[in-house]
């Protein structure tokens, strides 16, 4: 794919910026800008918040085929008693890296590409506010990502990859416990992650916050946009509860510190106050963004407006707040106390109220509405009904009887995945269906769309609902194998040919991608057009794929849903009658100059410093000098990197003001 220097404003025939004296041509050097816009090197180096969206999505995708080939090997496990497919000691491995990898590499990234991608376009704005701590955060997510997958392959398979589950619980991952480097891995990979997430939650908020376009109401903004916004302020309370964990943790078995040692007078339920404090808000911040995903689909397939937008805008926000006051009920057998066992018990049947109002509002849409079952629509339909089971069966868990009961076993295992399976991923798998045609310029087919979807939605459900009676029956969580007299083979042999199933649904959607990429290679690349669906977002109001600059002119937005409603008029006899196609809105108004920022070599850099100073701590403090000395000469290029470098793209600036009011903020800004 070819795209424009981020110097240029747009092709010269779309906006030209005006002429004046040339600036002197600053030499190449260190502390310039990277020069090439085109082949991969432009990719690593860009700060388009669209490619960079493109690569988040692209690096989860990867992640999710490690994760789902170690789901594979626990359940080839598990499928007959006494199972010798992996050893105990691999197992506790291959659990562990399924959950860390599934959770913060996979539907966390995921969400984080819809967000880079569309925020800015569904706000009408030309790119985040930082561009290039949005390309830092993209290059230090995948280098914390590929030094917790580097685990399993150094030192031997599995051998020192993270033993301790995904939850990790202290004092039982110290080194008296967990001698090998896995938790190392652990602690330092998910910091670095960690940063990551932080920066792009502040500079997404920021960039919802203060560059909206004109007449952009917080509540003329699309539910995505609200869900998105909801998540990166958890994201930024959150990210640092873990991080404290981490950190004490790191102490504890680098430098030989007692955070979490109990003979030395520690607490033992510190580690678990910490981690769920974080955990119970991460279970939103996956959820979240699926559910402004589905609420995008269902009023564009339902011909519909979505009903009741103010609930399902105060429902989230809701979600938001109650989400921290119900990280307890994962310590209902922990010894807490009674009153602390009834107060969170109160909370977690209170924090469904808001998830219903958004299930009754989808359905509501649906009702009477003129439904077009697309891939997309099957997607929403299922994230509906899968987590309308997930977190019935999650309610259960406030009462503390039954949740006790349940603690340890595979109803618990059920549960989480059809909430973050049947409602996160696969929410996000409709999402690549439904945005896929604006980011690349085709559609995915749609006979390939829909067979995979009920090839995934059968094999998941093969494979969790038997989870629920195992659970029931007495299987515990996290054991490497079972004996043949209690009565656990006949389900676990169905849910291991149910994931490979599931696998089989994948497969069938990468296939997809491939074929219809080539299928419209082979037509020439014809145009699909800015709005394939007739959607209702303004992210449909320019042309696919998007272009560097986003919108060819300034928008102005006067009601919600304001793109469908530019489309849509009513007839003298009150009928919704087309006024207006999606190309003639697209080009509609006057051409503005855009002034966008040049390329960076340096968040690439300064990851892969970060990245150093990682294998540093958990191998040699040499390393992580090495490592720092990278990190700060980084930091010290990024300050010295000019503002812009225009001459290079041949372009020239007469000093004055020619862009959009937001842009030059973020030049000064963003340095």
């Amino acid at each position: 794919m070819t795209v424009p220097d981020r110097t240029t404003a747009a092709p010269e025939e779309t906006l030209a910026l005006p002429a004046g004296p040339a600036v002197a041509h600053r030499p190449l050097g260190v502390f310039t800008r990277p020069q090439g816009s085109e082949g991969w090197t432009s990719w690593l180096f860009t700060v388009d918040h669209k490619r960079i969206g493109i690569m988040y999505g692209a690096a989860a995708m990867f992640f999710f085929l490690v994760g789902g080939a170690e789901a594979l090997f626990i359940r080839l496990q598990l499928a007959t008693p006494n199972g010798s497919v992996i050893g105990a000691g691999t197992y506790n491995g291959v659990f562990t890296m399924h959950g860390v990898t599934m959770v913060f590499l996979v539907i966390m990234p995921m969400a984080a590409a819809f967000a880079n991608y569309l925020l800015p376009l569904q706000v009408g704005a030309r790119d985040v506010a930082f561009p290039r701590l949005n390309a830092f955060s993209f290059w230090c997510f995948l280098a914390g990502g590929l030094l917790l997958v580097s685990s399993i392959f150094i030192g031997g398979w599995f051998q020192n990859a993270p033993d301790g589950g995904w939850f990790n619980y202290a004092p039982n991952s110290g080194l008296p416990f967990s001698p090998s480097k896995g938790i190392d891995f652990y602690a330092v990979g998910l910091q670095i992650t960690g940063i990551a997430s932080l920066v792009s939650s502040i500079n997404l908020i920021v960039t919802v916050l203060n560059m909206r376009t004109k007449g952009m109401s917080f509540f003329r903004m699309p539910v995505l946009t609200w869900m998105l916004l909801i998540t990166q302020f958890l994201l930024l309370f959150a990210i640092p509860v873990i991080t404290v964990a981490l950190f004490l943790l790191m102490f504890d078995r680098l430098w030989d510190a007692n955070f979490f040692n109990v003979a030395a007078g520690a607490d033992p339920l510190l580690w678990q106050h910490l981690f769920w404090i974080f955990g119970h808000p991460e279970v939103y911040i996956l959820i979240l963004p699926a559910f402004g995903i589905v609420s995008e689909i269902i009023p564009t397939f339902s011909r519909k407006p979505l009903f009741g937008y103010h609930f399902m805008v105060a429902s989230g926000i809701a979600i938001g707040f109650m989400g921290w006051g119900v990280w307890a009920h994962h310590m209902f057998t922990s010894g807490i106390g009674p009153l602390a066992v009834a107060a969170f018990s109160v909370s977690t049947m209170f924090i469904a109220v808001p998830t219903g109002v958004k299930i009754l509002n989808w359905l509501a849409t649906m009702y009477r509405g003129r439904l077009r079952f697309t891939t997309p629509m099957l997607y929403a339909v299922g994230v509906v009904s899968m987590f309308t089971i997930g977190g019935l069966s999650g309610v259960t868990h406030a009462i503390a009887p039954s949740d006790t009961q349940q603690t340890d076993t595979y109803y618990i295992v059920a549960h989480f995945h059809y909430v973050i399976f049947g409602g996160a991923l696969l929410g996000l798998f409709g999402g690549f269906y439904f945005w896929w045609p604006k980011a690349f310029g085709y559609k995915l087919s749609e006979a390939w769309g829909k067979a995979s979807f009920w090839v995934m939605l059968v094999g998941f459900n093969f494979t969790f609902g038997p989870m629920h009676i195992l659970g029931l029956q007495g299987m515990s969580r996290r054991i490497a194998t079972y004996r043949a007299d209690e009565g656990f083979a006949l389900w676990n042999m169905v849910a291991t040919i149910g994931s490979f199933v599931i696998a089989i649904g994948v497969a069938m959607f990468l296939w997809n991608v491939y074929a219809s990429t080539r299928k419209w290679q082979r037509a020439g690349r014809p145009d699909v057009g800015p709005d394939p669906w007739d959607a209702r977002g303004l992210e449909w109001m320019t042309a696919s794929p998007v272009p560097e600059h986003n919108f060819d002119s300034e928008i102005e937005v006067e009601r919600l849903d304001d793109f469908w409603h530019r489309k849509y008029g009513v007839d003298k006899n009150h009928r919704v009658v087309r006024t207006a196609t999606a190309e003639e809105i697209a080009h509609d108004g006057s051409n503005t100059s855009v002034h966008l920022p040049s390329p960076s070599y340096w968040p690439i850099v300064l990851s892969a410093g970060i990245l150093l100073v990682g294998y540093g701590l958990i191998y040699n403090l040499w390393l992580a000098a090495a490592g720092l000395v990278l990190l700060v000469g980084a930091i010290y290029g990024w300050v010295l990197e000019p503002a812009d470098d225009p001459d290079a793209a041949g372009h020239h600036d007469d000093g004055e003001d020619h862009g959009d009011h937001h842009e030059d903020e973020e030049a000064v800004i963003d340095g």
